[in-house]
């Protein structure tokens, strides 16, 4: 009994060692092959490190202003009668925009008139009757007087009605409404804003070192989060004659077009002073690079054992105009590199060229309206 259940397990010893040996062949002939695996090469797009010469530009933040912009207000007290516009429309120069009640005013001005009237009559009178020498200079200058006071009575009630006949002052496009039908206005009440959007203004400011590069007339560039891939171009129309004596900082302001009313006064912006010197940088796209919290890098393609190899480069990056990106150091001018997907990479891969259908990098692209 005990020679059977020794001779069972060793039996089952020896399967056990077995099945190891088998397994153990199978692990050493599966790392055998991954030595041997060479994986099939990246099909890559790719890009030459170009020299090209690119425009110097002084580079600021600013703000956009109104050319012109109010909040129209109420000039008198008054209960508001009639509202003649809508919000956010555009409006001409001399729009009505709100009646105030002048129904007062209104009702005292036909005897005003009649005064007025009165006045003059007299006025001929005795205008005739100081040339007869019937009355004298000083009656004579009494009705003057009267007639004078008469006419300015009149006026005054029609410049009150008027100035509760509130109109747009110029043309521009309004904002949203601030007062109410029937509600009683107290002088100086806020009742809508009003602003012109074509031209705009760009203030910004630039250090004092910078002022012998600056003239009125000078090329700007507008570029804004809100219209992104858009480049806007005026011209510096205003040059402070007054350094801030706190930054020692010049500001600087620019007209720029915005016919298509995209950009809003108060909205902030980056602008570009375009200057007539040019430098010379290494361009590439700026697809090809690996962004990476510790340093940015590229794919150089070069010669390898049986085709082309990738090898990552760190580089140093600049200024970004564009689909380019200058690179400052880390690449030479004629080398070629990976030009898009590059996330999906690594160093020492194999690569195959194709570029069919690589997209055309330019410096000022004009991206569909999707």
């Amino acid at each position: 009994m005990k020679k059977r259940v020794m001779f069972a397990i060793i039996g089952l010893l020896v399967v056990i060692a077995a099945l190891a040996g088998v397994k153990a062949m199978q692990i050493h002939a599966m790392i055998d092959q991954g030595k041997k695996f060479v994986p099939p090469p990246e099909t890559v797009t790719s890009a030459l490190v170009k020299a090209d010469t690119w425009e110097t530009a002084l580079t600021a933040v600013g703000t956009l202003n109104a050319v012109q912009g109010v909040t129209v207000a109420a000039e008198m007290a008054g209960k508001v009668v009639k509202i003649e516009f809508e919000p956010g429309t555009a409006v001409k120069k001399g729009d009505l925009l709100l009646r105030q009640d002048t129904s007062s005013e209104e009702a005292q001005l036909p005897g005003l008139q009649a005064q007025v009237k009165l006045a003059r009559n007299e006025l001929e009178r005795a205008r005739n009757m100081v040339a007869d020498k019937i009355i004298s200079q000083s009656d004579y200058d009494k009705a003057v007087a009267t007639h004078d006071q008469a006419v300015a009575a009149v006026n005054t009630t029609r410049a009150t009605i008027d100035k509760k006949t509130i109109r747009a002052p110029f043309t521009g496009r309004l904002g949203i409404r601030q007062a109410n039908l029937g509600q009683m206005l107290r002088e100086g009440d806020p009742i809508v804003t009003l602003q012109t959007l074509s031209p705009i203004f760009v203030d910004f400011t630039l250090p004092q070192q910078e002022l012998a590069k600056l003239h009125t007339g000078q090329s700007v560039r507008v570029t804004c989060d809100a219209l992104p891939g858009e480049t806007i171009t005026g011209s510096i129309t205003t040059i402070n004659p007054l350094v801030d004596s706190e930054t020692r900082n010049i500001k600087v302001q620019a007209t720029v077009s915005n016919s298509a009313a995209k950009l809003r006064p108060g909205m902030f912006v980056n602008a570009a002073v375009g200057l007539p010197e040019r430098r010379k940088v290494l361009a590439i796209p700026a697809t090809a690079v690996l962004y990476a919290p510790y340093s940015d890098s590229v794919f150089v393609i070069e010669a390898g054992k049986g085709g082309k190899q990738l090898r990552q480069q760190f580089v140093r990056l600049g200024e970004k105009r564009g689909d380019f990106v200058a690179v400052t150091s880390g690449l030479k001018e004629g080398e070629t590199i990976v030009s898009t997907g590059v996330f999906k990479l690594r160093n020492g891969q194999s690569a195959v060229i194709d570029n069919k259908l690589a997209p055309a990098f330019k410096q000022l692209p004009t991206p569909e309206n999707n």
